[in-house]
């Protein structure tokens, strides 16, 4: 054997034994919490770890430097804490793994979540009248889409732009959507206003500024109406989830997932459409997931693709901005489809074979 062979082997055995080390110390930290369990105690003890890590340090001969030797030995630490806790209580409300079948959310008569049906929530980006809004909403019925979409409080990038029409945009909603029968959906800002929004929508939304306001998900976790939750510009795929569950730990297990584009360093589209999202989404949680292709993408003439992408990958549903006159629209003029512009939309979205929009 030479003698590279002969310090490799060493080596090996080595990892034996360090793992045998760490397995022994992992059982005895379980043992340990097990203990501060039933003595009602917090499992972590600062001041011990502390203690711990200046030992180790006073110890340490080198070759590692003494920051990397704490450092390593943090992790170990951290690792055997998780083994301390309740492992029933580590999986989130909303993992796959704490639910294994689909949640289906009931937005009165429609059902969202079902495999293989898609749904479409169209509307306005903002309420501009009542006669605007009826107009759509007419649209909306002829096509046979059951949920109107349409914004009361506008939370925008500029102070002096459009900022909505508050209460007196919820009550258009609601008065179109009780005359054409449709389900309303609109978003809230303000956590206070959780309890009066209940009034007049079917569905709450948690725009993608927002999904980090914690104190709005609380509010909207206290109530029983269904909430579509945006992902934020730019948050993560995990800071989603946790967004979400911020919500279910509040009590409403009635959350829809919408992935609506990211920031990026690309400018060809408004945000970048993370499409790959979707299927991450569905395998790691167990809510709805739908595709916001309008603020994804910011252009008219690709709604159509990433709409036909989203239900190929297996979306719940497609969100989409329609107007009278977009051109004259007080918000996001650009990205909103006219009526005829929508009703060539749906025709191709259904003339795809995936699609049973």
């Amino acid at each position: 054997m030479s003698n590279l062979e002969q310090m490799r082997a060493e080596l090996q055995e080595l990892n034996l034994q360090l793992l045998d080390l760490m397995n022994q110390r992992a059982a005895l930290s379980k043992a340990i919490g097990e203990v501060k369990r039933k003595q009602g105690t917090n499992k972590f003890d600062p001041e011990f770890e502390r203690h711990m890590l200046n030992q180790i340090a006073e110890h340490n001969h080198g070759p590692f430097e003494d920051s990397t030797v704490q450092h390593l030995f943090k992790q170990i630490f951290k690792a055997c804490l998780d083994l301390q806790q309740d492992s029933s209580k580590k999986l989130l409300l909303v993992s796959r793994k704490k639910k294994a079948e689909d949640t289906v959310v009931q937005i009165g008569d429609v059902k969202v979540g079902v495999a293989g049906h898609p749904l479409m929530i169209a509307g306005p980006c903002s309420v501009e009248s009542l006669e605007q809004v009826r107009e759509v909403a007419k649209a909306l019925k002829e096509q046979g889409i059951g949920v109107l979409r349409g914004g009361a409080f506008k939370p925008r990038t500029s102070p002096y732009d459009f900022q909505g029409l508050g209460v007196e945009g919820l009550e258009i909603l609601r008065q179109v959507g009780d005359e054409f029968g449709l389900k309303v959906i609109s978003e809230i800002v303000n956590p206070s206003d959780i309890e009066m929004a209940t009034k007049y929508v079917d569905v709450i939304q948690i725009g993608a500024r927002n999904m980090q306001n914690f104190e709005l998900l609380k509010a909207a976790g206290r109530v029983n109406t269904p909430v579509l939750l945006k992902r934020g510009l730019s948050a993560t795929i995990e800071e989603f989830i946790y967004a979400a569950e911020y919500i279910l730990s509040n009590g409403n297990t009635n959350v829809m997932l919408c992935e609506r584009g990211i920031r990026t360093y690309e400018k060809a589209t408004r945000n970048t459409l993370d499409i790959s999202a979707v299927p991450i989404l569905k395998q790691e949680t167990h809510l709805p997931v739908f595709v916001d292709v309008t603020h994804s993408t910011g252009r008219r003439d690709l709604l159509l693709p990433t709409a036909r992408a989203a239900v190929a990958i297996g979306a719940d549903g497609v969100m989409v901005e329609v107007h009278p006159d977009p051109e004259t629209a007080l918000s996001d003029a650009k990205q909103q489809l006219s009526i005829p512009q929508f009703n060539e939309f749906m025709s191709e979205l259904r003339a795809t074979k995936l699609s049973q929009i």
